[in-house]
């Protein structure tokens, strides 16, 4: 990637960040959320029914926002994990991660050498479409390029200590909602049992010297959580603030005009 990464610049200088997850392959939808002055925001073609070439449409509308485009794949998938990063996101964002050997597998498809073995082709959007920029490329994309990957189970939590261990590793998200199923009580985000695991792995990370990421539904969590010093915050996701504001809006209608009837 040879294009500036507001995230990384933004991480390094302490400061937190917020995003949101986007489901909805929808280049319009993509640039209403960006103009808002979010930070990033993640591509999601695990859940979501993305394809890469609306990918790349969604990366270019993020970029000429100043937005950082994130995506996550289903994986350490490499055809996946290449494609993502020919299209010029500025973060590669990994599910299910475990233990510290399916982070160095991550690690060298996502970096070129000597760091990695990513497959290398200056003729995409990442390297501007040209051999010109093949050298400054390689050297650009090993620098620039964040890696993300999910803490998402008891094993993961368990082996957390040599995960951190990964230099190239940048950012440890914590699926709250993963967490919660791996513990029998799937969906309650605000037990006591997943925020104490969410606060423990919010220090361990720091202290790393590595950046702790989890995802927000309301207000109050988003308060707590930067208490627990999270720095990469994802605020629900683009399909369901859609519909929890038109929900609202038609409840709203509904209760005012049944109240005009009964006058």
């Amino acid at each position: 990637m040879l294009r500036k990464n507001f995230l990384k610049e933004k991480l390094a200088l302490g400061q937190a960040v917020i995003g949101t997850w986007s489901i909805v392959p929808s280049v319009v939808v993509t640039d209403i959320i960006a103009s808002t002055g979010i930070d990033f925001m993640i591509i999601d073609s695990e859940h979501g029914p993305i394809n890469f070439e609306t990918a790349q449409n969604m990366v270019i509308t993020c970029e000429s926002r100043n937005v950082s485009p994130v995506m996550r794949v289903g994986g350490i998938i490499e055809a996946d994990i290449l494609k993502a990063l020919d299209i010029g996101v500025h973060c590669i964002q990994i599910p299910n991660i475990t233990t510290k050997d399916e982070i160095e597998k991550l690690i060298k498809l996502v970096k070129y050498p000597p760091t990695g073995n990513r497959g290398f082709s200056p003729f995409t959007r990442a390297g501007n479409y040209s051999s010109e920029n093949s050298k400054e490329l390689i050297k650009a994309a090993n620098e620039n390029v964040l890696v993300t990957v999910h803490i998402e189970g008891e094993e993961a939590v368990k082996n957390i200590d040599e995960i951190l261990k990964i230099k190239e590793l940048d950012i440890l998200f914590v699926g709250l909602f993963d967490i919660s199923k791996s513990l029998g009580i799937p969906g309650e985000v605000n037990n006591p049992k997943v925020l104490e695991i969410l606060e423990k792995m919010a220090d361990k990370i720091n202290n790393a010297g590595k950046y702790p990421g989890t995802i927000v539904t309301n207000i109050d969590q988003l308060k707590k959580f930067l208490n627990y010093g999270i720095k990469y915050i994802t605020y629900s996701v683009d399909c369901e603030i859609l519909s929890s504001c038109y929900k609202q809006i038609n409840a709203n209608f509904r209760a005012l005009n049944n109240r005009k009837g009964q006058i």
